[in-house]
């Protein structure tokens, strides 16, 4: 005859174990009932940090961007000096070269003073003619590079646009003290401005 197995008193049949009610607590809950530090948020000292770092970040931009600025400046002078000292370059080159072709003009004028005396003879008036024509073309050219002859005769002297290299009396001449009497050498001007002064006789 076969033992029948009883289940030991006080104890209830063990079926499928259901979990306890309200089921098995998962990490994102024990995170949530840890505290915020545990889900991951920022504590106020690393904010202050971050802050600090943010503001440092901040001026160091404003500071680069400053001595760009600065730099841009200084580039900007830089290119307009450099076309100033280019430009005063040019225009001294150019006084220079106009003042080597005024002293071909001036041995060219002593030449037509010389052939003058002599033109009563056929070759000599020949040539004269070829020097004035020659003169008449340099002062064309040269006026064309703005280069204009100042008429000094009858003015009043000017230290700016005259030099005095001969003095005569005033009352022999019949003129009031300080008038320009003569041209000895021919005074130019440059677009207005004085290329070379007119030596001149001054009254005195």
């Amino acid at each position: 005859m076969l033992d029948e197995r009883r289940e030991p008193e006080g104890v209830e049949p063990q079926g499928d174990v259901e979990p306890p009610q309200g089921g098995v607590e998962g990490p994102a809950r024990v995170a949530e009932e840890a505290g915020p530090e545990a889900a991951g948020t920022v504590s106020p000292e690393e904010v202050a940090t971050l802050r600090e770092e943010l503001e440092r970040y901040r001026q160091e931009a404003e500071r680069n961007w400053q001595q760009f600025l600065h730099a841009a400046a200084d580039l900007e002078n830089y290119k307009k000096a450099a076309a100033r000292m280019q430009r005063d370059a040019v225009e001294r080159t150019r006084r220079q070269v106009l003042l080597v072709v005024l002293s071909a003009v001036d041995d060219l004028e002593r030449a037509i003073g010389y052939a003058e005396r002599g033109a009563n003879h056929e070759l000599v008036a020949s040539v004269l003619e070829g020097l004035r024509m020659t003169h008449r073309s340099l002062l064309e050219q040269l006026r064309s590079l703005g280069v204009e002859r100042m008429e000094a005769a009858g003015e009043r002297f000017d230290p700016a646009r005259h030099e005095a290299v001969e003095v005569a009396s005033a009352e022999e001449a019949g003129v009031e003290p300080g008038t320009v009497l003569g041209v000895i050498q021919h005074g130019y001007v440059l677009d207005g401005r004085v290329l070379r002064p007119a030596r001149v006789r001054v009254a005195q």
